[in-house]
């Protein structure tokens, strides 16, 4: 199981590089847009020497023309170095682009996924991994989990190397339930990540055994 953070945020990344198994870290224009317009890949750099060189970092192409990806993408791996992964939008335009960009070697995280269809044709033109968007899914009255299913099923059946990188959760809830559903990675915000050990009772019973412990041994320490 593969988890990544949502964010370019230097502080946070720190944070939750420092306390989770991180395999990624993935952005994309909005993401970009809460840093207040600093230079972007400026950003990235500072963000590769944050994480290191074995944590992949996803970045989204901004052409919306076949073309216009492929230049994207040179920028984005001349600027951002090994194990970057090119994201591009399901769309016609996209799915020409990860067939080519997987010709020429490039690794690829297929987005922007509402569908089952989406996801199969992103299967077939050779994406490493599928980002179905879960919360807007559910928003527009889409079934995620059965999406990432489907997915899942035809992965395991034709025996192909790609990923279910699931995206775009409100809440915990919504991470477990796609990771039931058969996604092998998600990518959550670090507010999602924070809401996870947010509830009461972990502290309760923290605090709860320190204070067992000290109450038989007069000390805090073994």
């Amino acid at each position: 199981m593969d988890y990544m953070l949502d964010s370019l945020n230097l502080e946070a990344i720190k944070k939750w590089h420092r306390i989770l198994p991180l395999a990624g870290l993935t952005s994309n224009p909005s993401i970009a847009k809460l840093e207040g317009g600093v230079p972007f890949f400026e950003q990235i750099r500072q963000v590769r020497h944050i994480i290191g060189d074995s944590v992949s970092i996803h970045v989204q192409v901004i052409a919306r023309d076949c073309q216009g990806i492929l230049e994207d993408a040179i920028r984005i791996v001349q600027e951002c170095g090994s194990n970057t992964y090119i994201k591009v939008p399901v769309t016609t335009e996209g799915l020409v682009a990860i067939k080519k960009l997987k010709a020429e070697g490039f690794s690829v995280t297929a987005t922007a996924i509402y569908t089952t269809f989406q996801g199969l044709l992103a299967i077939e033109a050779g994406a490493d991994y599928l980002a179905p968007y879960f919360n807007r899914m559910e928003n527009l009255d889409i079934n995620p989990e059965k999406v990432i299913q489907d997915l899942s099923q035809v992965i395991a059946r034709e025996k192909k190397s790609c990923k279910i990188l699931a995206a775009s959760f409100k809440n915990v809830s919504q991470v477990t339930r796609a990771i039931k559903a058969g996604a092998q990675s998600v990518t959550l915000s670090p507010d999602v990540f924070e809401s996870s050990f947010a509830m009461p009772s972990i502290q309760k019973a923290v605090d709860d055994f320190t204070r067992d412990w000290q109450e038989s041994y007069q000390t805090t320490k073994l």
